[in-house]
């Protein structure tokens, strides 16, 4: 696999300096800096701070959408793979987490993460509605999928018990 373009790039550089130092570290400068691209190369890609946003919510929404096609077809079914991967994907070296991370630092301060991040778990909704046929336990999925992913996120433990006893747990929601 060949090196990234500068553009993405340019979106790691940003993701990364959110991620570890948050929105006040952002300035063109330092994205630049970052991704070892001179600023005016920067303004090429991103003519400002809200287009590099822009860029990655766009990403953050490309990620999740590919994501929830892929869960489609999963071999282990939509609900599972749903709920195996809100813990697994928790992981800092997955685009998608990354990418969410970033997002979330700027949660509050831009209205357009808001509008992003429900878009995001709309899509998750729409599917799993589209396999549970009760529509309070496709909410109810979603709602447990959450958890795990934020007690995932956080580092706290894995609820191995549920993991190891996910069938059960399903069995008990009339998915199984």
């Amino acid at each position: 696999m060949g090196r990234p373009s500068a553009r993405e790039q340019i979106l790691d550089a940003y993701q990364d300096i959110l991620i570890e130092s948050g929105s006040a570290a952002v300035t063109l400068d330092a994205v630049a800096a970052r991704a070892k691209v001179s600023k005016g190369g920067l303004l090429y890609h991103f003519g400002s701070k809200d287009a590099l946003l822009d860029g990655l919510l766009d990403r953050l929404l490309r990620l999740t959408a590919a994501d929830v096609e892929y869960a489609r077809t999963a071999p282990e079914g939509v609900v599972r793979y749903y709920l195996l991967s809100s813990v697994t994907d928790a992981d800092m070296t997955k685009p998608a987490h990354r990418a969410s991370i970033a997002a979330l630092r700027l949660l509050g301060s831009e209205p357009k993460v808001t509008e992003a991040m429900n878009e995001a778990g709309r899509l998750w909704s729409e599917l799993l509605a589209g396999h549970v046929s009760d529509p309070l336990t496709a909410e109810i999925v979603g709602l447990l999928g959450d958890g795990l992913y934020l007690r995932a996120t956080l580092g706290g433990q894995a609820p191995q018990p549920l993991l190891d006893r996910l069938p059960e747990a399903l069995r008990r929601l009339g998915l199984s």
